[in-house]
């Protein structure tokens, strides 16, 4: 395969995760603006929390999105899939940005709202996991983590670039305006960015990897997943995604709502501190990927979880200070142990699962865990804070899911050097010992 062919590989699987995030994440980062359009004044924390349910609610309809697209990416071949997700992800994306309001249809608005977040989080269910898969199985010999890392910073980009977006729509028509209506303009610019994702996925082809496999197996069989060694993965993925799910929304979604609504700070110190802190994690992330083709996947989810259980309360301290530089100091400290948490366990999810049924595997696994944990971690956030009244709450839940993560890390096999067509579980299975019989007796 040529340098240009991988690239634009690459590039084809990046392109849906970037818009993934970016739909998911302009969400977050509207939600005082939304929160006020879509539910009555009269009640602003109510409000909040619920803008916050949902996007959790979201997260819920991602396993069936899971089910369905993953069955059909392992019957139907990556990119056929992907071509759908991306457009079914900006559609949604646009009906939220010409929406009516709360002031205009009543109750109506906040359940419009939730149809299409319901829409995205079904469309999702199936692009994460097909934008890895797809550069898994395309990466060179070697590279994998790497690549899955440049996917990786395609997820976290949308996040430096919705805030400095909003910015400088704020900045062009107004405070005023932007809350009136110049803030359904990044959600319709979402949509856009779907159709350049989908025209530059109609111009690739499934990895040789696949369509290997699918010729040798021509029964693709996605029941598969219910082998021993598939269920063990499946389990392990949705453990995984705990410390993931917290730590990236924690700091993706959650940070700027946490800054303005919580700290007190403006709006625009808040945005650029967390879009600052974004963009070093978006640097970082590749970085720790390559690492990971050279020392393994397992150091960096141990390093990393370690590094938020000792970090995470000062994290938030500074945070919390309602300075700009405490509020990036503290959310540089997560990224620090964020960074090769995600680097390491984004590339293991997908390397679990043999090729026959890897699709299918990480998309129900993967956004399983994420409806669990990731969609509910700004709402469990804003709830502790509510309801302990200290703005250092969301450390110690973050701190408890890393403790537990690292128990989950250790039971999980290192899959650097994994064959794709089999399974790491029972790779694992076969390189162990085999036991030293008894001896005879006679």
């Amino acid at each position: 395969m040529s340098s240009v062919a991988a690239r634009r590989r690459l590039l084809g699987g990046a392109i849906g995760t970037f818009v993934e995030w970016y739909d998911f994440l302009i969400y977050g980062l509207s939600v005082p603006v939304l929160a006020h359009h879509f539910f009555s004044d009269s009640n602003p924390t109510a409000a909040i929390l619920g803008t916050f349910a949902i996007y959790a609610v979201a997260f819920f309809a991602r396993p069936l999105g899971g089910v369905v697209f993953g069955k059909l990416g392992d019957r139907m071949g990556r990119i056929n899939i992907l071509g759908i997700t991306v457009l079914l992800m900006g559609g949604a994306t646009l009906a939220m940005g010409l929406l009516p309001t709360y002031e205009t249809i009543g109750l109506a608005a906040p359940v419009l709202l939730l149809l299409c977040r319901l829409v995205q989080g079904f469309a999702v269910g199936g692009e994460t996991t097909g934008g890895m898969t797809y550069v898994v199985e395309s990466a060179p010999p070697g590279r994998r983590g790497r690549w899955v890392g440049y996917v990786g910073a395609a997820a976290f980009v949308p996040a430096a670039v919705s805030a400095m977006l909003i910015l400088g729509i704020t900045a062009a028509v107004g405070r005023d305006a932007y809350v009136d209506w110049a803030w359904r303009i990044p959600f319709i610019l979402g949509a856009l960015l779907a159709v350049v994702g989908f025209v530059l996925r109609r111009a690739l082809d499934d990895p040789a990897e696949y369509t290997e496999t699918l010729s040798e197996t021509p029964a693709v069989n996605p029941d598969g997943l219910t082998a021993r060694n598939n269920l063990k993965a499946l389990i392990t993925v949705v453990l995984l995604v705990a410390i993931m799910g917290v730590g990236g929304y924690m700091i993706a979604s959650y940070m700027y709502s946490y800054l303005v609504k919580v700290v007190g700070l403006d709006t625009t110190p808040a945005l650029l501190s967390n879009a600052l802190a974004m963009l070093v994690l978006t640097v970082m992330t590749p970085l720790w990927g390559a690492v990971s083709d050279r020392i393994g996947r397992k150091p960096l989810m141990f390093g990393g979880t370690v590094t938020v259980v000792l970090l995470a309360y000062p994290a938030f301290e500074l945070a919390s200070s309602g300075t700009v530089v405490g509020a990036f100091a503290g959310q540089l400290l997560l990224v620090l142990g964020i960074a090769p948490i995600h680097a390491g366990c984004w590339v293991t999810m997908v390397e679990l699962f043999p090729t026959k049924v890897r699709f299918s595997g990480h998309a129900l696994s993967y956004n399983l865990g994420f409806a669990i944990f990731g969609g509910t971690a700004p709402l469990v956030a804003a709830a502790l804070v509510s309801s302990t009244g200290s703005p250092l709450a969301p450390a110690f839940y973050l701190m408890a899911i890393a403790v537990f993560a690292l128990v989950v890390i250790f039971f999980t096999p290192e899959t650097k050097d994994v064959e794709l067509r089999e399974s790491a579980f029972e790779r694992d299975t076969i390189d162990a010992p085999a036991p030293t019989p008894a001896p005879a007796e006679y």
